[in-house]
């Protein structure tokens, strides 16, 4: 019997709930290579429109004379193309310039 609540719990959450992850986590991040072409975090409800063209950048340390003040800048790395909006959270894209990692995110 305690089986069933969970599942039932889990498919009872409102949907504006599930994507707090997609929202705050994931968005704009570069999530995977397939066949055709990096695929990002961004979607139908991000306003993704195919054409679109992003603005890449990476992560990059900034190091400080102090030991503990460690900070970060956004480096820029190239861009992308919207080519095609998979569903409402992804969509796939291509480089138009500059070289893609699974670490960089979309200026968006």
């Amino acid at each position: 019997m305690m089986a069933f609540e969970v599942p039932l719990f889990a498919a009872s959450v409102p949907a504006s709930a599930q994507g707090i992850g997609h929202t705050w986590l994931m968005r704009g991040s570069i999530i995977g290579i397939d066949y055709r072409g990096p695929i990002v975090c961004i979607g139908r409800v991000d306003g993704a429109e195919i054409g679109q063209v992003f603005k890449i950048y990476r992560p990059a340390p900034v190091y400080l004379r102090r030991r503990h003040a460690g900070q970060y800048r956004q480096k820029t790395v190239g861009h992308v193309s919207i080519d095609q909006i998979i569903d409402d959270h992804y969509a796939h894209v291509s480089v138009v310039d500059g070289e893609i990692n699974l670490i960089d995110i979309i200026d968006l």
